[in-house]
């Protein structure tokens, strides 16, 4: 608008001067002063004096150039808007797209790269550049521009909020990754040196524990078959006759709870070949806790806290006691199996038994038993809830308790050792045929455990490590 005034203006001072140059009327002004004669011809002529300020024809030039100069400025200025509001309409969109993929990297937990951030680092430095080179061109304040550089801002705190995020930082990541494959490595290392377990003798307690576990030995499925799951099986430790084998085999009937008929077999030849068999019947035992120690079968007799004692030569109940508080009728039995309230178990000091009371509120009791007279000749209380366990065993005093890890596998995960009175942790892995272990015996003169899983009689090869000094 100011150019084309400006010309407006210059055109009106043209007309004027020509006007002025061409014109005989002598115009009525207050600063002009006129006499008029006449000559011989009749024709008036007449005299006009300017004042001094002449008309500043000098000056409209000067004003007429720079109204063209301002002109071209302007028209300059223009088409930089014009660029920078297309420049700003292509970064807004970029911003737009460089929030969204923000608001993914947040939203997801895939891990991105330090590349990945690199390259949106890169992309909001040029345009935080760009958007300052377009402030620093404009004058004074343009509310649009101020705006837009906020967003750059804030988009970049957000990148890099979001760079050092634990979920998706991708070098913390990395980092983990590598230590653990340095750690494969120096496992695989290990493992392909060859190492000789430490051997300690049978019925030898100068170890520092088990450390690990053989794969699984199936034996073969009990005598009475595949509808038989629960029950329990072993070999005998007897003192007295050590080089005497008898192989034990109790399943329960189908209903999990009456423990019936058992048999014995006098080789490990004779157990494979289901042959020279002696099939027993008792009246009754209850669960699948039953252990053989000594020639004597020990067990939960039948609705009752009362521990049973059969003399294996005669098949005749010679001891039945009265465990003191303990729960019984399926109270506390082991997680998975049904009426196993008492748990007897035999390691190289003798017999025991695995219980609870409801005094203890269903945690581990461990009572060591006179196997002559039943009678309890120490408990100790343990803090390991009972039912929350697949089962138990015990080594050289130690007691030893599992839980199912999966369908395949189970795990020694906790410990209570009666020499110290001390609780604790570890992780070994037994893998497992079938998905439910009934019952777990272990006998010292051979240092294997004797699982019933699911009707199968397994067997389980002990690993021990040597003390820690």
């Amino acid at each position: 608008m100011k150019c084309a005034n400006l010309a407006v203006l210059l055109v009106f001072l043209q007309s004027v001067i020509a006007l002025n140059a061409t014109s005989t009327t002598l115009q009525n002004v207050p600063f002009a002063n006129v006499t008029g004669s006449l000559n011989d011809n009749g024709v008036c002529q007449c005299s006009v004096y300017l004042p001094d300020t002449v008309f500043p024809v000098q000056k409209v030039e000067i004003l007429e150039i720079t109204a063209q100069v301002l002109s071209e400025k302007f028209e300059r200025e223009l088409t930089k808007v014009s660029q920078y509001t297309k420049a700003i309409e292509m970064y807004e969109q970029k911003i737009r797209n460089l929030t969204l993929k923000v608001e993914h990297m947040e939203s997801t937990s895939v891990s991105y790269t330090e590349l990945d951030f690199q390259l949106l680092k890169l992309e909001i430095n040029e345009m935080e550049r760009l958007v300052t080179q377009l402030k620093s061109t404009l004058v004074g304040s343009n509310v649009i521009v101020e705006q837009l550089y906020m967003e750059i801002k804030n988009l970049t705190l957000m990148v890099n909020d979001l760079e050092s995020l634990d979920k998706n930082n991708i070098l913390a990541i990395h980092r983990e990754i590598v230590a653990l494959q340095n750690r494969l490595k120096e496992c695989e290392k290990h493992r392909n040196q060859t190492t000789t377990p430490s051997y300690f003798p049978p019925g030898s307690c100068g170890h520092g524990g088990i450390v690990n576990i053989s794969q699984p030995y199936v034996v073969q499925l009990n005598w009475r078959g595949f509808s038989f799951k629960y029950g329990s099986w072993g070999r005998d430790y007897s003192l007295r006759t050590p080089q005497k084998d008898l192989y034990w085999v109790a399943p329960l009937n189908p209903d999990g709870r009456l423990l019936e008929y058992y048999r014995l077999h006098n080789s490990y030849d004779d157990l494979l070949l289901l042959k020279n068999a002696r099939e027993l019947r008792i009246q009754y035992g209850e669960g699948s806790g039953t252990a053989v120690y000594n020639n004597f079968m020990y067990y939960n007799v039948y609705n009752s806290r009362d521990m049973g004692k059969l003399d294996l030569n005669t098949n005749t109940l010679t001891v039945r006691k009265t465990l003191l508080n303990a729960a019984y009728g399926n109270r506390f039995s082991y997680a998975g199996v049904g009426w196993q309230d008492m748990d007897f178990a035999v390691d190289e000091s003798g017999l025991w038994v695995i219980y609870s009371t409801d005094d203890n509120t269903g945690n581990i009791m461990i009572s060591k038993l006179n196997e002559t007279t039943l009678d309890v000749l120490h408990t100790w209380n343990t803090r390991q809830y009972k039912p929350s366990i697949s089962n138990a065993f015990i080594v050289c005093g130690v007691l030893y308790a599992t839980r199912p890890v999966n369908t395949r596998k189970e795990e020694i995960f906790y410990t209570y050792d009666t020499n110290t009175e001390q609780e604790g942790k570890i992780s070994i892995i037994m893998d497992k045929m079938l998905e439910t272990i009934q019952s777990i015996n272990y006998n010292p003169s051979d240092q294997i455990l004797y699982v019933y899983n699911d009707g199968y009689l397994v067997k389980y090869n002990l690993i021990f490590q040597p003390v820690l000094h």
